[in-house]
């Protein structure tokens, strides 16, 4: 049996390589794709989509997506992990397995990131290992 997942990047995620390399590493978007996609050859029957957006509503959209065409979601939600309810509702009516991913340990960070509005809707959560926690 085949198995598509879904890897979702929000906003400002694009700019990797190039913002705040202190904080998010040198690596850019289209390196972790690679990473991933590396990965996912690894497993017979696996394959990924790998999608970035600074727009809440196509998130939404390639979630909604996800219900007939991913088997699973990992999703880095970026700054809308703290504001979002729009794609912690879209991700429980998907309810496929998902888990919620960060570059950084958001809870090592500003107050106001120690919130997830995600969570709540997903199986697990890696974050704080770098562009590897993608492959984790």
């Amino acid at each position: 049996m085949d198995t598509e997942i879904f890897i979702i990047n929000g906003p400002n995620l694009n700019l990797l390589g190039r913002r705040e390399n202190d904080i998010y590493g040198n690596r850019t978007l289209a390196d972790i794709e690679i990473l991933c996609k590396e990965k996912a050859e690894s497993f017979p029957g696996a394959s990924i989509s790998f999608f970035q957006s600074n727009s809440e509503s196509e998130i939404i959209g390639l979630i909604q997506q996800a219900l007939d065409e991913a088997s699973a979601i990992i999703i880095n939600p970026a700054g809308y992990t703290h504001t979002s309810v729009a794609i912690l509702d879209a991700l429980l009516a998907v309810k496929k397995p998902t888990i919620e991913l960060h570059i950084t340990n958001i809870y090592n960070r500003e107050d106001f990131r120690h919130k997830s509005l995600i969570s709540k809707a997903v199986n697990g959560i890696i974050c704080g290992l770098g562009a590897e926690g993608y492959i984790m």
